[in-house]
């Protein structure tokens, strides 16, 4: 069985979204192309993005990461800006958006209003508290490697409907199977189950 990695860094997997990194050349697999906070360059945001759209081929699944993280040295204002106008470029594509967020998850709830397509929250790692608001506010949660040991993430999963959540690797190096066999447990379903349901949400966020 194929286990659908929802966001990851490496190129040899082909069943998932490759997350391509500037001047990368995309992929012959599903993908994704945005402009990571940390990567913006304040004297180069409409080069980078004309960047983004000429990459926009078949393959590109969504828009990300991009998004809001106050640990980066980008100012705010820089951020928020390069933000909607990738907002803006899902609106037009009709494709998905894949969030990176650190610290900055009501500042990026703000922004849901702007977005005609769906939002994933990437390697949700928070509290209860937080994924309740981003869940009420019809973001989808992407879960990573921490949902193996962290007892208090796995609780927050077992409560997320099932239609509302992904599963990835990141740049954790493990097998996303893993996951899938931890994350079948925790919701009490087959594995076959979670997969199927996983790979409907896929349908789900691609068609709006």
């Amino acid at each position: 069985m194929e286990f659908f990695d929802f966001h990851h860094h490496k190129k040899y997997i082909r069943d998932g979204i490759y997350n391509l990194d500037i001047d990368q050349i995309p992929p012959n697999s599903p993908y994704s192309v945005g402009i990571h906070p940390n990567d913006i360059d304040s004297n180069n945001i409409d080069h980078q993005l004309n960047w983004m759209r000429n990459v926009m081929f078949q393959n590109c699944f969504a828009i990300g990461e991009c998004g809001l993280d106050s640990l980066v040295p980008i100012d705010q204002k820089i951020q928020e800006e390069v933000f909607l106008r990738q907002i803006n470029i899902s609106n037009e594509a009709k494709k998905p958006v894949i969030v990176h967020c650190v610290k900055k998850f009501y500042e990026v709830i703000s922004f849901k209003k702007k977005a005609e397509q769906p939002m994933i929250i990437h390697g949700f790692n928070k509290k209860q508290k937080i994924a309740e608001d981003l869940l009420a506010n019809n973001f989808y949660l992407s879960f990573g490697k921490a949902v193996l040991y962290n007892l208090s993430l796995q609780d927050i999963l077992k409560n997320t409907p099932l239609d509302k959540f992904f599963l990835e690797t990141d740049n954790e190096d493990f097998k996303i199977e893993e996951l899938y066999l931890k994350v079948s447990e925790i919701k009490g379903i087959s594995v076959e189950d979670l997969n199927e349901q996983i790979l409907e949400n896929l349908h789900t966020i691609r068609n709006g």
